[in-house]
């Protein structure tokens, strides 16, 4: 079995297992989220048994533009693909690499399956989710759902699962896999960092649980590999690795 291939199989398999954990086990999600929640005393009016208080976090203007930053960063990124992939496409005869071809369509098409199409569009809409910060676990009107229930009283923009961290999932195969080999060691740690930090960031912000970020990071590495294995099975060697080290 090819390498990709089986890579795809495994990841996929695997998304399941940990959506079946969280399902199962609905206080990781509480505990994740409430070691960025701070208690706080309710007014003397409130109701018996409400929880007051807040994430701290979401109150942080200055991370605001830094937010900013990590959500339109793979956006830009895969527009630069398709700047690459018009390079790549003007070769012709022998300078034209097939195998970079691939894995530019593969990054594009992969970004629009999984971030874009897949969450944003479909599973945020459906799921009916409520968002940490929404729910009465913490200081909200909306009751807790599990992971994978789709009975909840969110109605639009919900919880499950995470736009931006799915668009870090998507990052982390940008920086292995897309990124121009002469910026590799300059960018790649860079661009893996902030794969990882923008998740945490939704967690402690109470915008969506444990679960919603890790399945949503691992949701666009499965789309992605599954894509490139089927954009690159027939282009498994690169023939042109000049034009790899100077493309932009």
């Amino acid at each position: 079995m090819p390498p990709l291939k089986a890579a795809f199989l495994l990841l996929f398999a695997l998304w399941w297992v940990i959506l079946a954990i969280f399902y199962l086990f609905p206080g990781l999600d509480i505990a994740a989220s409430r070691a960025f929640f701070i208690t706080t005393g309710c007014n003397v009016d409130a109701p018996a048994g409400k929880v007051c208080g807040h994430f701290p976090i979401a109150f942080n203007v200055s991370l605001g533009p830094l937010r900013d930053f990590f959500f339109w960063l793979p956006v830009v990124l895969g527009v630069s693909l398709i700047y690459r992939l018009i390079l790549v496409w003007s070769e012709h005869g022998k300078t034209y690499d097939a195998a970079l071809s691939a894995r530019l369509k593969a990054g594009i098409v992969s970004l629009l399956l999984g971030p874009v199409l897949l969450v944003n569009v479909f599973l945020k809409e459906v799921s009916d989710r409520p968002r940490p910060r929404n729910t009465d676990v913490f200081g909200g009107l909306l009751d807790f759902r599990p992971v994978g229930d789709f009975s909840g009283a969110c109605v639009s923009n919900c919880s499950f699962i995470s736009g931006e961290a799915a668009g870090a999932g998507w990052l982390f195969c940008y920086a292995l896999f897309l990124l121009p080999p002469r910026y590799t060691t300059l960018l790649m740690p860079v661009l893996i960092a902030i794969s990882l930090i923008s998740p945490v960031m939704r967690l402690a912000y109470g915008g969506h649980y444990l679960s919603d970020v890790i399945l949503a990071w691992l949701s666009s590495v499965v789309i992605f590999v599954g894509t490139l294995y089927a954009f690159t099975r027939g282009h498994a060697h690169p023939t042109h690795s000049r034009q790899q080290r100077t493309l932009i």
